[in-house]
Protein backbone atom coordinates (compact mmCIF):
# COMPACT_ATOMS: atom_id res chain seq x y z
CA UNK A 1 0.00 0.00 0.00
CA UNK A 2 1.24 3.17 -0.89
CA UNK A 3 0.94 5.77 2.14
CA UNK A 4 1.21 9.33 2.20
CA UNK A 5 1.65 10.59 5.85
CA UNK A 6 0.71 13.97 6.55
CA UNK A 7 2.22 16.05 9.47
CA UNK A 8 3.41 19.28 11.12
CA UNK A 9 5.49 17.38 13.13
CA UNK A 10 8.35 15.43 12.69
CA UNK A 11 12.14 14.81 14.33
CA UNK A 12 14.52 16.65 12.19
CA UNK A 13 18.11 18.22 12.80
CA UNK A 14 17.33 21.31 14.65
CA UNK A 15 14.25 19.45 16.74
CA UNK A 16 15.45 15.69 17.23
CA UNK A 17 12.21 15.95 19.86
CA UNK A 18 9.56 16.90 17.85
CA UNK A 19 6.49 14.57 16.99
CA UNK A 20 8.72 11.14 17.70
CA UNK A 21 5.27 9.29 17.80
CA UNK A 22 4.84 9.84 14.31
CA UNK A 23 8.45 8.18 13.12
CA UNK A 24 7.81 5.76 15.03
CA UNK A 25 4.57 4.56 13.17
CA UNK A 26 5.99 5.70 10.28
CA UNK A 27 9.05 3.11 10.43
CA UNK A 28 6.46 0.24 11.90
CA UNK A 29 4.55 0.47 8.63
CA UNK A 30 7.54 0.14 6.46
CA UNK A 31 8.40 -2.82 8.03
CA UNK A 32 5.01 -4.32 7.55
CA UNK A 33 5.96 -4.34 3.74
CA UNK A 34 4.23 -0.28 3.24
CA UNK A 35 5.26 2.24 1.07
CA UNK A 36 5.52 5.47 2.41
CA UNK A 37 6.29 8.97 1.60
CA UNK A 38 6.33 11.77 3.62
CA UNK A 39 4.95 15.52 3.36
CA UNK A 40 6.19 16.97 6.88
CA UNK A 41 7.54 19.55 8.79
CA UNK A 42 10.87 18.90 10.65
CA UNK A 43 11.55 22.02 12.50
CA UNK A 44 9.86 24.65 14.77
CA UNK A 45 11.26 27.84 12.50
CA UNK A 46 9.05 29.48 9.99
CA UNK A 47 5.74 30.74 11.89
CA UNK A 48 2.68 30.06 10.30
CA UNK A 49 4.38 30.51 6.55
CA UNK A 50 5.62 26.78 7.47
CA UNK A 51 2.29 25.19 6.29
CA UNK A 52 2.94 27.11 3.31
CA UNK A 53 5.93 24.53 2.45
CA UNK A 54 3.84 21.55 4.08
CA UNK A 55 1.06 22.40 1.75
CA UNK A 56 3.48 22.26 -1.32
CA UNK A 57 5.11 18.77 0.07
CA UNK A 58 1.14 17.08 -0.25
CA UNK A 59 0.30 18.67 -3.01
CA UNK A 60 3.59 17.67 -5.29
CA UNK A 61 3.65 14.03 -3.47
CA UNK A 62 3.55 10.79 -5.96
CA UNK A 63 -0.63 9.45 -5.95
CA UNK A 64 -1.14 7.11 -2.66
CA UNK A 65 -3.54 4.93 -2.29
CA UNK A 66 -4.21 6.95 1.03
CA UNK A 67 -2.97 9.59 3.08
CA UNK A 68 -2.86 9.56 6.50
CA UNK A 69 -2.87 13.06 8.58
CA UNK A 70 -1.22 13.74 11.92
CA UNK A 71 -3.31 16.32 13.50
CA UNK A 72 -6.99 17.96 12.39
CA UNK A 73 -5.59 21.59 12.15
CA UNK A 74 -3.70 22.26 9.89
CA UNK A 75 -1.87 18.89 8.82
CA UNK A 76 -5.42 17.71 7.70
CA UNK A 77 -6.75 20.39 6.40
CA UNK A 78 -3.59 20.64 4.47
CA UNK A 79 -4.52 17.17 3.30
CA UNK A 80 -7.98 17.33 2.77
CA UNK A 81 -7.48 20.57 0.04
CA UNK A 82 -4.38 18.79 -1.62
CA UNK A 83 -5.79 15.82 -3.51
CA UNK A 84 -8.36 13.54 -3.83
CA UNK A 85 -6.61 10.25 -1.98
CA UNK A 86 -8.97 8.74 0.42
CA UNK A 87 -7.74 10.68 3.62
CA UNK A 88 -7.76 9.27 7.48
CA UNK A 89 -6.42 11.85 9.77
CA UNK A 90 -4.67 10.93 13.63
CA UNK A 91 -6.11 13.45 16.59
CA UNK A 92 -3.95 13.86 19.17
CA UNK A 93 -4.75 16.58 21.54
CA UNK A 94 -4.19 20.33 20.91
CA UNK A 95 -6.01 19.87 17.60
CA UNK A 96 -9.36 19.15 19.21
CA UNK A 97 -9.07 21.52 22.24
CA UNK A 98 -8.96 24.30 19.50
CA UNK A 99 -12.41 23.32 18.75
CA UNK A 100 -14.63 26.32 19.67
CA UNK A 101 -11.96 27.87 21.34
CA UNK A 102 -9.79 30.11 18.20
CA UNK A 103 -11.99 31.42 15.62
CA UNK A 104 -12.26 29.41 12.05
CA UNK A 105 -10.80 25.91 13.67
CA UNK A 106 -14.62 24.29 14.44
CA UNK A 107 -15.64 25.00 10.76
CA UNK A 108 -12.03 24.10 9.34
CA UNK A 109 -12.24 20.49 11.38
CA UNK A 110 -15.91 19.97 10.30
CA UNK A 111 -14.65 20.06 6.48
CA UNK A 112 -11.86 17.55 7.49
CA UNK A 113 -13.88 15.40 9.58
CA UNK A 114 -16.47 15.13 6.53
CA UNK A 115 -13.77 14.68 3.99
CA UNK A 116 -12.15 11.87 5.74
CA UNK A 117 -13.20 8.35 5.47
CA UNK A 118 -11.67 7.63 9.59
CA UNK A 119 -10.74 9.50 12.32
CA UNK A 120 -8.38 8.49 14.39
CA UNK A 121 -8.02 9.85 18.22
CA UNK A 122 -5.01 8.27 20.77
CA UNK A 123 -7.31 7.70 23.39
CA UNK A 124 -10.91 7.35 24.57
CA UNK A 125 -10.41 10.65 26.33
CA UNK A 126 -9.81 12.05 23.34
CA UNK A 127 -12.49 10.64 21.16
CA UNK A 128 -14.98 11.55 23.59
CA UNK A 129 -14.41 14.91 23.71
CA UNK A 130 -13.76 15.46 19.94
CA UNK A 131 -17.62 13.74 19.42
CA UNK A 132 -18.85 16.41 22.02
CA UNK A 133 -17.36 19.63 20.33
CA UNK A 134 -18.46 17.66 16.66
CA UNK A 135 -20.93 15.43 16.13
CA UNK A 136 -20.03 15.03 12.56
CA UNK A 137 -17.10 12.55 13.89
CA UNK A 138 -19.78 10.15 15.77
CA UNK A 139 -19.81 6.79 14.03
CA UNK A 140 -16.23 7.05 12.12
CA UNK A 141 -13.92 7.26 15.22
CA UNK A 142 -11.97 4.30 16.04
CA UNK A 143 -9.10 4.51 18.95
CA UNK A 144 -5.67 3.86 18.34
CA UNK A 145 -2.83 5.22 20.41
CA UNK A 146 0.27 6.43 18.60
CA UNK A 147 2.03 3.23 20.39
CA UNK A 148 5.59 2.50 22.31
CA UNK A 149 8.34 0.32 20.55
CA UNK A 150 8.74 -1.92 23.72
CA UNK A 151 12.22 -3.46 21.94
CA UNK A 152 13.53 -0.11 21.98
CA UNK A 153 11.91 0.86 25.47
CA UNK A 154 13.04 -2.64 27.40
CA UNK A 155 13.36 -2.99 30.47
CA UNK A 156 16.90 -2.27 32.59
CA UNK A 157 17.70 -2.56 35.57
CA UNK A 158 17.35 0.95 37.67
CA UNK A 159 19.94 2.42 40.09
CA UNK A 160 20.86 1.64 43.47
CA UNK A 161 20.05 4.41 46.11
CA UNK A 162 17.47 7.82 46.83
CA UNK A 163 14.61 8.17 44.54
CA UNK A 164 15.10 9.49 41.30
CA UNK A 165 12.48 11.30 39.30
CA UNK A 166 12.22 12.30 35.76
CA UNK A 167 9.56 14.48 33.73
CA UNK A 168 10.04 14.61 30.03
CA UNK A 169 8.51 17.21 28.24
CA UNK A 170 8.05 20.72 27.74
CA UNK A 171 8.39 23.08 30.48
CA UNK A 172 5.05 24.55 30.13
CA UNK A 173 1.84 25.24 32.42
CA UNK A 174 0.21 22.29 31.09
CA UNK A 175 2.76 20.18 31.64
CA UNK A 176 2.35 21.00 35.28
CA UNK A 177 6.65 21.36 35.90
CA UNK A 178 6.32 24.10 39.07
CA UNK A 179 4.15 22.57 41.08
CA UNK A 180 6.03 18.94 40.64
CA UNK A 181 9.16 20.85 41.24
CA UNK A 182 7.25 22.19 44.92
CA UNK A 183 5.71 18.75 45.40
CA UNK A 184 9.81 17.39 44.79
CA UNK A 185 11.17 19.80 47.30
CA UNK A 186 8.80 18.66 49.85
CA UNK A 187 10.80 15.00 50.01
CA UNK A 188 13.80 16.30 51.03
CA UNK A 189 15.79 13.32 49.38
CA UNK A 190 16.58 12.11 46.15
CA UNK A 191 16.73 13.45 43.11
CA UNK A 192 14.24 15.50 39.67
CA UNK A 193 15.26 15.91 36.25
CA UNK A 194 13.80 17.39 33.26
CA UNK A 195 13.97 16.91 30.29
CA UNK A 196 13.21 19.42 27.75
CA UNK A 197 12.47 23.16 27.82
CA UNK A 198 10.26 26.09 27.60
CA UNK A 199 8.82 29.49 29.10
CA UNK A 200 8.90 28.39 32.58
CA UNK A 201 12.69 26.91 32.50
CA UNK A 202 13.35 30.34 34.66
CA UNK A 203 10.95 29.07 37.26
CA UNK A 204 13.13 25.62 37.91
CA UNK A 205 16.54 26.84 37.59
CA UNK A 206 18.74 27.34 40.88
CA UNK A 207 16.70 24.52 42.62
CA UNK A 208 18.06 21.67 45.05
CA UNK A 209 18.63 18.93 43.71
CA UNK A 210 16.72 19.67 40.61
CA UNK A 211 18.39 19.35 37.02
CA UNK A 212 17.66 20.66 33.54
CA UNK A 213 18.39 18.95 30.54
CA UNK A 214 16.97 20.95 27.70
CA UNK A 215 15.57 19.37 25.15
CA UNK A 216 16.86 16.18 24.18
CA UNK A 217 16.84 14.03 21.67
CA UNK A 218 14.17 10.94 21.36
CA UNK A 219 16.42 8.72 21.14
CA UNK A 220 18.50 9.82 24.36
CA UNK A 221 15.20 8.66 26.21
CA UNK A 222 15.62 4.99 26.99
CA UNK A 223 18.63 6.21 28.45
CA UNK A 224 17.47 8.91 30.83
CA UNK A 225 15.03 6.11 31.96
CA UNK A 226 17.47 3.60 32.87
CA UNK A 227 18.68 6.38 34.82
CA UNK A 228 15.94 7.17 36.64
CA UNK A 229 13.21 5.40 39.41
CA UNK A 230 10.21 6.60 38.72
CA UNK A 231 8.59 8.93 35.59
CA UNK A 232 6.59 11.90 36.46
CA UNK A 233 4.02 13.39 34.17
CA UNK A 234 1.37 14.67 36.18
CA UNK A 235 0.18 16.78 33.68
CA UNK A 236 -3.09 19.56 34.17
CA UNK A 237 -4.41 17.53 30.62
CA UNK A 238 -2.96 14.73 28.97
CA UNK A 239 -4.46 13.82 25.99
CA UNK A 240 -2.79 10.21 26.24
CA UNK A 241 0.67 10.69 27.85
CA UNK A 242 3.27 8.72 25.00
CA UNK A 243 6.37 9.42 27.51
CA UNK A 244 4.11 7.41 30.26
CA UNK A 245 3.63 4.49 27.85
CA UNK A 246 7.26 4.77 27.37
CA UNK A 247 8.45 4.71 31.08
CA UNK A 248 6.14 1.75 31.81
CA UNK A 249 7.61 0.02 29.00
CA UNK A 250 10.86 0.34 30.74
CA UNK A 251 9.65 -0.65 33.74
CA UNK A 252 9.26 2.23 35.42
CA UNK A 253 6.85 3.31 37.65
CA UNK A 254 4.98 6.79 36.79
CA UNK A 255 2.92 9.63 38.45
CA UNK A 256 0.22 10.45 36.16
CA UNK A 257 -2.73 12.78 35.83
CA UNK A 258 -5.97 11.75 35.96
CA UNK A 259 -7.16 13.95 33.32
CA UNK A 260 -7.10 12.70 30.13
CA UNK A 261 -5.96 9.81 28.57
CA UNK A 262 -3.53 8.03 31.28
CA UNK A 263 -6.68 6.69 33.65
CA UNK A 264 -7.12 4.58 30.21
CA UNK A 265 -3.76 2.21 30.77
CA UNK A 266 -2.16 3.22 33.82
CA UNK A 267 -3.35 0.56 36.94
CA UNK A 268 -2.62 0.91 40.14
CA UNK A 269 0.10 -1.83 40.52
CA UNK A 270 2.14 0.21 37.61
CA UNK A 271 1.75 3.90 39.38
CA UNK A 272 -0.07 6.67 40.80
CA UNK A 273 -2.83 8.95 39.22
CA UNK A 274 -3.33 12.63 40.81
CA UNK A 275 -5.11 16.17 40.98
CA UNK A 276 -2.48 17.84 38.97
CA UNK A 277 -3.79 21.23 41.02
CA UNK A 278 -3.02 18.94 44.55
CA UNK A 279 0.46 19.99 45.51
CA UNK A 280 0.62 17.98 48.58
CA UNK A 281 -1.28 15.03 46.94
CA UNK A 282 1.46 14.87 44.49
CA UNK A 283 3.93 14.75 46.68
CA UNK A 284 2.39 11.81 48.78
CA UNK A 285 2.29 10.58 45.55
CA UNK A 286 6.38 10.67 44.30
CA UNK A 287 6.62 9.01 47.41
CA UNK A 288 4.14 6.22 46.87
CA UNK A 289 5.58 5.62 43.66
CA UNK A 290 8.88 5.75 44.39
CA UNK A 291 8.19 2.41 46.92
CA UNK A 292 6.91 0.39 44.32
CA UNK A 293 8.99 -2.71 42.88
CA UNK A 294 12.14 -1.71 41.04
CA UNK A 295 11.82 -2.42 37.99
CA UNK A 296 8.19 -2.18 37.38
CA UNK A 297 7.21 -5.63 35.54
CA UNK A 298 3.01 -4.37 35.67
CA UNK A 299 4.27 -1.54 34.30
CA UNK A 300 6.01 -3.36 31.56
CA UNK A 301 2.49 -5.66 31.23
CA UNK A 302 -0.03 -2.63 30.70
CA UNK A 303 2.02 -1.61 27.77
CA UNK A 304 1.37 -5.16 25.83
CA UNK A 305 -1.73 -3.83 24.05
CA UNK A 306 0.21 -0.33 23.23
CA UNK A 307 3.08 -2.01 21.48
CA UNK A 308 3.83 -0.09 18.18
CA UNK A 309 3.94 -3.09 15.96
CA UNK A 310 -0.11 -3.98 17.19
CA UNK A 311 -0.70 -0.42 16.49
CA UNK A 312 0.66 -0.42 13.64
CA UNK A 313 -1.13 -3.41 12.23
CA UNK A 314 -4.71 -1.51 13.44
CA UNK A 315 -3.99 1.97 11.29
CA UNK A 316 -2.97 -0.45 8.50
CA UNK A 317 -5.83 -2.21 8.42
CA UNK A 318 -8.15 1.02 9.05
CA UNK A 319 -5.89 2.57 5.91
CA UNK A 320 -6.47 -0.17 4.32
CA UNK A 321 -10.16 -0.11 4.49
CA UNK A 322 -10.08 3.65 3.64
CA UNK A 323 -8.25 3.25 0.29
CA UNK A 324 -10.87 0.26 -0.52
CA UNK A 325 -8.25 -2.27 -0.22
CA UNK A 326 -7.93 -6.08 0.94
CA UNK A 327 -6.60 -5.45 4.90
Amino acid sequence: MRILIVSQMYPGPTAPDLGPFVAQMENALRERGNEVELAVLDTRAGGKLRYLTLARRAATARRPDVVWAHFLVPSGLIAALAGRAPLVVTAHGRDVRNVGEIPGVAAATRLVVRRAAAVVCVSDYLRRELETRLPDARGKTEVVSSGVDRERFAVTPPPDGPPRFLCVGSLDERKNVVRLADAFDKLGEGTLTFAGDGPLRHELEGRERVSLLGRVPHDEIPRLLADAHVLAQPSLLEPLGQALLEGMACGRSVVATRVGGPPEFVPPEAGILVDPLDVDALARALEQAAALPRPNEAARAATEAHDVRRQAERIEAILSRAAGLPA
